[in-house]
């Protein structure tokens, strides 16, 4: 390691803690609290479609376990990214929505999935034959529940 990269790790990456999570920088805590698998997905589909069920976000992630999935809510909700909403009813019905802080993230997952349309193209897409069963190429857009929110209506997001 250079004399200069030393100099910056020392100075600018010192350990920090908060709550539970272990960082060094605010890049490392974003990943921690937004990153892996599906948790991106999870915060799309949730951001795309404002509310959704345990049944109906399962359904758009087809080969995710329910017990990956029920892990992956619960540690957005402990972060603050998601809401879970019980309706005491029978049968019971439970809902998720993303919070004011998940609602920040959205810009940037539209932001991979455009990369995530242009490395297709680059790879290969003009080959790839999409039908009704695939992601539509216009990018989908923010839940119109969401855009109230961005407003001066506080209610509509928690």
């Amino acid at each position: 390691m250079s004399e200069t990269c030393q100099k910056t790790t020392s100075a600018g990456c010192g350990v920090k803690t908060l709550g539970e999570k272990t960082y060094r920088c605010y890049f490392e805590l974003a990943l921690q609290v937004m990153g892996g698998k599906w948790k991106p997905i999870i915060l799309y589909h949730l951001g795309a479609s404002g509310v959704l069920r345990f049944s109906e976000l399962r359904r758009g992630m087809p080969e995710v376990t329910d017990r990956m999935l029920t892990r992956q809510l619960r540690e957005l909700e402990a972060d603050g990214l998601i809401v879970r909403e019980v309706y005491r009813q029978v049968p019971p019905r439970v809902e998720y929505s993303l919070t004011r802080l998940g609602l920040g993230l959205f810009p940037i997952l539209e932001q991979m999935r455009d990369w995530g349309a242009e490395y297709e193209t680059t790879c290969g897409g003009p080959e790839l034959q999409p039908g009704e069963a695939y992601e539509p190429p216009a990018p989908r857009t923010l839940h119109p529940r969401y855009q109230v929110a961005l407003g001066d209506c506080k209610d509509a997001v928690r």
